[in-house]
């Protein structure tokens, strides 16, 4: 149930990829600047880990996550009727900080409920779904895009969302304070009274925890907001796995949306010509890597993180060398999609389960959250590096760039083993 929840929420934040050459079209933007619309996803994934995914720490994770949800049907909504960039730019800044926020507060949601032997192969599961939800989005995307056009993919997305807040009120388990769990919740008191209470946390009248806030760990509950977002940066300042592995995932997703940005500017250009259900496609190859990568966590649990980290680096350098040669066949293009994947899904349940595992449970909103703000920042620098690169050096160019990012990851890797080898 999480990880088909975290999955749904976070294809919001990618449904865009595909549809990059269209908005360019569309709005009148350059080739070398369209990355900017994934980037400004980026910059709303970072306003989330920093200002709301912690509060998962201090509140009801139930009701945080039902009002975020209600909110992004509204967000998707003004996308879909987007009348200007700038328009268009401001809502996927909200998508990316709201559908980070729910995926993101999920995962924690799992981690916090699952038995500490079985924390890495939970946090792998969840995972799954958020990386097949995030790759099988371009897929989605480019299908009903040729379709309808790409206002009908925000309209769509907003149709599932308001679907799946129901879905969630009936099932999202509510953790007593006794620390057992069980399905729904009270009364349903309908979508407008969750859009409502966006209002509410704005104004900080939801920082109460509410009387069935087990989510609410009675550390952070002794916090105030402030002092709860300042312990999100302490965490990073003092947590060595946290830096270490936080840095890796910086350039590890930095990679990662260098080829997913640029993709779809060549194969949408002679001699391919590729239409958008064709790009989205691909998504569907990185699924295999992202399949196979899922016993990552189990690894993890065993003490064999680092080494799974080393072989994963390995894996992605070398999908670089082989996506250089889709001039030559799309077999290597889609042979190197399957590694890349493979090689960045270990990488990131690895982490979070290491990550996880070096700190208590009354802190795994803020743990995700100081992870995954090196992953927003790596996402944004790749994302805006990638077209830019492409607009000068063309396909060979975001290659090179995307394998040089990879090597310096290795190279990190290898130079902080001995650091945290002791959890890994």
């Amino acid at each position: 149930m999480f990880a088909i929840a975290a999955g749904l929420s976070v294809a919001n934040v990618y449904y865009a990829q595909p549809l990059l050459d269209a908005l360019a079209l569309e709005f009148g933007i350059a080739d070398a600047s369209i990355g900017i619309v994934v980037t400004a996803t980026q910059v709303g994934c970072a306003l989330a880990l920093v200002f709301v995914v912690p509060l998962g720490d201090l509140i009801d994770r139930r009701r945080l996550i039902l009002v975020q949800l209600a909110c992004l049907v509204l967000v998707l909504a003004g996308v879909a009727l987007s009348p200007s960039p700038s328009w268009m730019l401001v809502g996927m800044l909200a998508v990316g900080l709201l559908g980070t926020a729910m995926t993101q507060g999920l995962i924690a949601y799992a981690a916090s409920v699952a038995a500490p032997t079985e924390r890495g192969s939970v946090v792998g599961a969840a995972q799954s779904g958020v990386v097949i939800g995030l790759l099988l989005a371009r897929t989605v995307s480019g299908s009903v895009a040729d379709l309808a056009g790409w206002r009908a993919v925000f309209g769509t997305a907003g149709v599932l969302a308001v679907l799946m807040w129901a879905v969630l009120y009936c099932v999202l388990p509510v953790v007593s304070k006794a620390g057992t769990s069980k399905a729904g919740g009270s009364k349903a008191t309908g979508l407008n009274t969750a859009a409502a209470s966006c209002c509410e946390l704005a104004s900080g009248a939801s920082l109460r925890a509410s009387p069935m806030a087990s989510a609410s760990p009675p550390v952070a509950a002794r916090l105030g907001y402030l002092a709860l977002i300042t312990s999100t940066f302490s965490l990073i300042a003092r947590d060595r796995v946290l830096q270490t592995r936080g840095m890796l995932a910086l350039l590890m997703f930095a990679a990662f949306n260098i080829f997913w940005t640029a993709l779809v500017l060549p194969l949408s250009a002679l001699p391919y010509s590729l239409s958008h259900s064709q790009v989205g496609a691909f998504g569907l190859v990185g699924v295999i890597g992202a399949l196979a990568a899922a016993r990552a966590g189990h690894w993890a649990d065993r003490g064999a993180g680092q080494r799974t980290t080393g072989i994963a680096l390995g894996l992605m350098l070398l999908s670089w060398l082989l996506m250089a040669g889709m001039a030559h066949s799309l077999w290597w293009l889609v042979i190197g999609i399957v590694l890349l994947d493979l090689g960045g899904q270990a990488i990131h349940v690895t982490n979070q389960s290491m990550i996880f595992s070096a700190q208590c449970g009354d802190a795994h909103s803020r743990m995700v959250a100081g992870y995954m703000l090196f992953y927003a920042v790596g996402s944004g620098l790749g994302a805006i590096a990638s077209t830019t690169v492409f607009a000068v050096a063309g396909w060979m160019g975001v290659c090179v760039l995307g394998a040089g990012v990879t090597l310096i990851a290795l190279a990190f890797w290898a130079i902080t083993l001995p650091r945290d080898a002791r959890v890994g």
